[in-house]
C-alpha cells in the first residue's frame, strides 16, 4: 500500500471509531516496545538475552500485523479475523516459550515448552474454526479452545511449571507468578471477545462488547506486559551476576 492510500485510510478513521483508534495505538505501542526490547538486549547477562529477544519478537510480529489490520479496518470497517489469528498463532506460542526460558535455571526441559506450544496452537486453531469457518458450531469449538486454555493454566499454576518456579525461587518465582496472572486474567479477554463475535448462546453479549476493541486492548496489555516482566527479571538476574 503506497503513501497516498495510507493517508486516505487515515483520513477515513472517524473520531468516534474506537476500534480504529485502538488499532493505531496498539500498532505504535508494540512498535515502541519492540525497539525498547531489541535495543536493551546488550545490557543483560548473555543467558537472559534470548528471553529479551523473544519479547521483542512477540511485540514486533504483533506490530507488523497491527499495521495491516488497521489499514484493513479503515478500508473495510470489518474485523480482520484472518490477520489476527495469524498474529496469534505466531506470538502466543512464543509467549509460552518465555515460561520455558525463565525456568531453564531450574532445569526445565524442552518437553514442557513443546507441551505449552501444542496446547496454545490447539487453543488458537479451534478458536479460529469457531470464529471464522464453522460459526454455527461456535460453542463447540469454543469449548475445545477453552479446554486447551485451562490445561495451560493448570500447567503453569499447579503443574510442572509451577514446581520448577518454586525450585528456582526468588525473582524467577516472582516473575513466573506474574506471568501466570497475565495468562489467567489477561488472556481471559480473548474468550470474551470470542463470545462477543460468535453466534449461539453468546448472542447476549452482542451490542454490549466489541470484540475488536477487547482484542486490541488485550493484545497491548498482554504482549507488552509479558515483555516487561521478562525485562524486569533480566535486570534483576544480571545485577545479581555483577554483584557475585
Amino acid at each position: 500500500m503506497d503513501l497516498s492510500l495510507n493517508l486516505l485510510a487515515v483520513a477515513k478513521v472517524a473520531v468516534d471509531d474506537y476500534v480504529g483508534f485502538t488499532f493505531f495505538v496498539g500498532c505504535m505501542a508494540m512498535m515502541a516496545a519492540s525497539a525498547f526490547f531489541f535495543l536493551s538486549m546488550n545490557s543483560f547477562d548473555k543467558k537472559w538475552r534470548t528471553s529479551i529477544l523473544v519479547s521483542g519478537l512477540i511485540t514486533f510480529i504483533a506490530a507488523v500485523h497491527y499495521w495491516y489490520m488497521r489499514d484493513y479496518w479503515a478500508a473495510n470497517v470489518e474485523s480482520p479475523t484472518f490477520f489476527r489469528y495469524v498474529d496469534w498463532v505466531l506470538t502466543v506460542p512464543l509467549m509460552c516459550v518465555e515460561f520455558f526460558l525463565i525456568l531453564k535455571v531450574a532445569g526445565a526441559k524442552k518437553s514442557l515448552m513443546w507441551r505449552l506450544i501444542f496446547l496454545s496452537v490447539v487453543m488458537l486453531v479451534t478458536g479460529y474454526i469457531g470464529e471464522a469457518v464453522d460459526r454455527e458450531n461456535a460453542a463447540l469449538w469454543g469449548f475445545f479452545s477453552g479446554a486447551a486454555y485451562f490445561v495451560i493454566v493448570y500447567d503453569i499454576w499447579l503443574g510442572k511449571a509451577k514446581k520448577l518456579a518454586v525450585a528456582a525461587g526468588g525473582s524467577v518465582l516472582s516473575a513466573h507468578k506474574t506471568l501466570c496472572w497475565f495468562v489467567l486474567v489477561g488472556w481471559a479477554i480473548y474468550p470474551l471477545g470470542y463470545m462477543a463475535g460468535t453466534p449461539g448462546w453468546y448472542d447476549g453479549l452482542n451490542g454490549i462488547l466489541d470484540m475488536d476493541v477487547i482484542y486490541n486492548i488485550g493484545d497491548a496489555i498482554n504482549k507488552i506486559g509479558f515483555g516487561l516482566v521478562i525485562y524486569n527479571l533480566a535486570v534483576q538476574k544480571s545485577d545479581e551476576t555483577l554483584k557475585a
